[in-house]
């Protein structure tokens, strides 16, 4: 199935800006804050960055630096690239302007966990890219800093793709499905089939597998919120150790939609009723992936 995408440049303003030293970083970061800072009827700009990029633009600010809210990128991006959509999605809510106008320029933590792994680089590729989609309704500017000297050169050439200012911009749909066609593992060696009711299943047996309490508890609320959404589901498994347990559905039906769990429901409050959103927000990672008979979908706790 063909998908295509409702993206219109004219409203959220996704930059991207690439350096590999100090001086470049603040010849694309304080043009762009000075632009927030003249923008009228917005809110002071935010820059989320490393420390000592903080350090940098307070210094070359000045007496500005107190109209512009500086964010260390570790208290910022405090989890899956999930929970950064909804970072952003709660602060256009409570401190953006009129439709979402504020200026942010954020520089994910390439040096830590959106840079620890293939795995977790390429989810975070997906919420650049997708995040054309989720914020389009808005007309917030975000200027995106990516530092070649913790990013790296694959990093920085995947994200252009994920960009609309740059030359190598492609659909968003397009490039969601390009990392959904990457083959998944098999499950490990001694994965359980579950048997019904589901959730009760991963909660006896994820316990096993090593969660604590509290964890399986949390695990099995976001399988139970996944189930909700998905429609009839013909199987379950479960394998893995703590914190990486893994329960794998498999549903009749496809889902055929690359922003499932990610748009962010109306109001603040995380509820296991908001079905795939929950999911999201609680596992690592959350895989699905459509073929011809259905859907297999792979929940992944920690």
């Amino acid at each position: 199935m063909t998908r295509t995408s409702s993206y219109d440049p004219r409203t959220f303003d996704h930059r991207m800006a690439v350096f590999d030293a100090d001086d470049a970083f603040a010849a694309a970061a304080l043009p762009f804050l000075a632009e927030g800072l003249a923008a009228p009827g917005e809110p002071p700009p935010v820059a989320v960055a490393a420390p000592e990029r903080l350090d940098q633009l307070r210094d070359a600010l000045g007496g500005d630096a107190r109209h512009v809210r500086l964010v260390p990128h570790a208290d910022w991006y405090t989890g899956s690239a999930a929970n950064a959509v909804a970072q952003l999605a709660g602060y256009l809510d409570a401190r953006a302007g009129i439709d979402g106008r504020v200026h942010l320029l954020m520089e994910p933590d390439w040096a830590g966990r959106a840079g620890r792994s293939t795995r977790e680089t390429a989810e975070w590729i997906r919420y650049e890219a997708l995040a054309n989609l989720l914020f389009a309704p808005t007309a917030a500017t975000v200027l995106c800093a990516y530092d070649t000297r913790t990013a790296g050169a694959a990093i920085v050439g995947a994200a252009r793709r994920a960009h609309p200012d740059t030359g190598g911009y492609e659909d968003p749909v397009v490039l969601a499905a390009e990392l959904d066609a990457v083959a998944q593992g098999p499950p490990t060696a001694g994965a359980e089939l579950l048997p019904r009711p589901y959730p009760a299943a991963v909660r006896a047996r994820s316990a096993g597998h090593g969660l604590a309490p509290a964890d399986a508890e949390l695990f099995t609320e976001a399988v139970a919120a996944a189930l909700a959404s998905l429609g009839p589901v013909t199987g379950a498994l479960l394998w893995g150790r703590a914190p990486a347990v893994v329960c794998e559905l498999r549903t009749e039906g496809r889902v055929d939609d690359p922003l499932a769990g990610f748009v962010p429901p109306p109001g603040g409050e995380l509820e296991p009723a908001q079905g795939l959103w929950f999911t999201r927000q609680v596992c690592a990672y959350v895989d699905v992936r459509d073929d011809s008979k259905g859907a297999t979908v792979r929940l992944q706790y920690g």
